[in-house]
């Protein structure tokens, strides 16, 4: 199975990264982040597999994220609250994230893209 790639297109770090898995030819199913956000139950999913705190799904570089003042209510929240947060709306979420065989990106950083696939195969299930 191929990986998810979510994305949108007007962001620029989504086209970078898109560029990056072109370059090398991974293919992936490609999601609009905005069209089609995550789920409550996918954000559960992907935050376990991913190992990072909540807030790191956030794309705190956002319009939305500052005119709702998440910076001020992310500390005070449930990880409940956080999660329904991000699935509200996918412009909240930080992009690009690729999800794959139990591995979960979060944005794009050439160096642990690279890493994580020096093995052939290793986001496909």
């Amino acid at each position: 199975m191929k990986p998810l790639f979510l994305c949108y297109a007007k962001c620029s770090t989504c086209s970078k990264a898109a560029k990056w898995l072109k370059e090398r030819g991974i293919e992936v199913v490609s999601r609009d982040i905005v069209g089609e956000r995550p789920t409550e139950e996918e954000l559960r999913r992907w935050i376990v597999s991913s190992g990072l705190p909540v807030r790191k799904f956030f794309n705190t570089s956002g319009l939305l994220y500052k005119e709702m003042r998440m910076k001020e209510r992310i500390p005070g929240a449930s990880e409940e609250e956080m999660i329904a947060w991000l699935a509200s709306d996918g412009k909240l979420v930080k992009r690009p994230l690729l999800i794959g065989n139990g591995r979960v990106l979060v944005g794009f950083k050439e160096e642990e893209w690279r890493k994580m696939f020096e093995k052939q195969d290793a986001l496909c299930e």
